[in-house]
């Protein structure tokens, strides 16, 4: 009689084991990137709530989980220890009111937080709350809070905490801590006024996460903005602010607590067609000290593919001051290495029009990870050839010496040598290619759609010669199958 039992229990170990293991083809349509966030299937679009707590990374989503289109959004929830494998969990968020209207009292863009001292009094035990704050669209700001390390969320009993207002179409909360000051810091995308150059981010604090009082507005600003400090890389005493929009652009100055003051024009973070709603992750331990962001592949295409959309790969962010003035510098989380399969390398390497053969030609595969370094010498231009083959060109990745540019996929940016020289860091995924030029002072992030079996890999240099002086190029493993 007590055989019985414990061939129950063996059978169903052996059931959640194997259910938890992903299908051997999991995640492997021709379009589904291999290491950046996708959703199983539908439409998904802006990073949300974005948090660290006990040794996981929070991310939530725009979600849509009735189609494949934008609408009737939701909070999409996964979460990962390491920013390169994702686990999927249950919709966090679903809209108010029991709405089932496409846009009405559903969960739009916001962000996240641990509430360490907790002020909503909802702590369980030892666990710290998580408190989100999102639109509720049409219906105001609004608070959700989570109990259980984010597995499980309740909506504040006092919600809105700022009520709708059907002139200044307020939304995408992102708040922070501002230790100078010791109060809490929501930054707010509305309309002041009519007009449309009313637009911008409005500045409200609070001392509970629950009342909060108007302090000033930046004109000029439009969607999901975030606000955050950096140090000065090269200059480690000297902090600035940064302050994103929408569609990745910032300004650089000073923020008191109650008031953004600019010290730049508007910069581009990302000069790609596919980049928006950019958030960084709140809570990252001291010991760790990075700032870390990632955004959503706005307008990418996945034809035939059971989801649609997918984020860039998260950066970590620093500022640097540079000759011409401060500029804001992207690359790729080092957790990328984890990833990182066969190996191939070239050194001090010339590259002769009309003489050398391709060095890459031994390399082929839809996922690399390709970081060159480029004496010019004297080439008129080089580039890449990606996903290339004999019948179908790969997509070009450009810089023209003459010119001082860099150009792939109809985006064509400045580019200027140093000491004669190019650095190239590039994440090739199945429908996605970013590039980090200077050590990241430049970056483009494009959505593409490479024709099936175009795996090449081409080096070219035009009109004179080009030394590789170094170049590393790994392929990379799916991240989902390493589930």
């Amino acid at each position: 009689m007590k055989i019985l039992p414990r061939i129950a229990i063996a059978l169903l170990m052996i059931l959640l084991f194997t259910s938890s293991k992903p299908e051997k083809d999991y995640y492997t349509e021709l379009y589904r990137p291999q290491f950046h966030f996708t959703p199983e299937k539908n439409w998904h679009n802006d990073p949300n709530g974005l948090v660290f707590y006990k040794g996981e990374y929070h991310m939530f989503y725009q979600y849509n989980p009735k189609g494949n289109k934008w609408g009737f959004m939701h909070w999409g929830h996964t979460i990962s220890t390491d920013l390169v494998h994702w686990e999927h969990y249950p919709i966090a968020l679903y809209p108010d009111e029991n709405s089932e209207d496409t846009v009405h009292c559903t969960a739009f863009s916001g962000s996240a937080i641990v509430d360490e001292n907790n002020l909503l009094g909802k702590n369980v035990g030892n666990e710290k709350t998580l408190v989100a704050f999102y639109t509720s669209q049409h219906c105001g700001q609004r608070i959700a809070y989570s109990t259980d390390k984010g597995r499980t969320w309740e909506k504040y009993e006092g919600n809105p905490i700022i009520a709708f207002d059907k002139n200044d179409d307020a939304r995408d909360p992102k708040v922070i801590w501002h230790e100078p000051t010791q109060k809490w810091i929501m930054a707010l995308y509305r309309k002041t006024g009519e007009e449309e150059n009313s637009k911008g981010v409005s500045f409200y604090t609070s001392d509970d996460l629950v009342n909060w009082e108007w302090k000033s507005h930046t004109f000029g600003f439009y969607e999901c903005p975030d606000l955050i400090q950096l140090q000065v890389t090269n200059r480690p005493d000297e902090f600035k602010w940064i302050l994103f929009d929408g569609d990745g652009s910032y300004l650089i100055g000073d923020f008191d607590g109650e008031k953004f003051t600019s010290e730049s024009a508007k910069l581009k973070s990302d000069n790609g067609k596919n980049y928006y709603a950019a958030q960084t992750w709140s809570n990252i331990p001291e010991d760790d000290g990075r700032t870390i962001q990632i955004a959503w592949m706005k307008g990418g295409e996945f034809p035939e593919m059971p989801f649609n959309g997918q984020m860039t790969f998260p950066s970590e962010l620093s500022l640097t001051k540079f000759n011409f003035g401060y500029k804001l510098v992207r690359k790729p989380v080092i957790e990328i290495e984890s990833l990182h399969g066969k190996h191939y390398d070239w050194d001090d390497k010339n590259i002769i029009p009309g003489i050398n053969e391709n060095i890459l030609k031994k390399v082929k595969g839809d996922c690399f990870h390709i970081v060159g370094e480029f004496d010019l010498k004297t080439s008129d231009n080089f580039g890449l050839m990606i996903r290339n083959s004999k019948k179908n060109p790969g997509t070009e990745v450009l810089y023209n010496v003459k010119r001082g540019t860099l150009s792939v996929l109809g985006t064509t940016v400045p580019l200027m040598p140093v000491d004669n020289k190019i650095i190239l860091e590039i994440l090739v995924d199945r429908a996605s290619i970013e590039i980090y030029a200077n050590g990241g002072q430049t970056v483009i992030s494009n959505c593409f759609t490479p024709k099936e079996g175009a795996n090449e890999l081409l080096l070219f240099s035009n009109g004179g010669e080009l030394e590789v002086v170094k170049l590393d190029i790994f392929e990379i493993k799916s991240a989902w199958s390493q589930k």
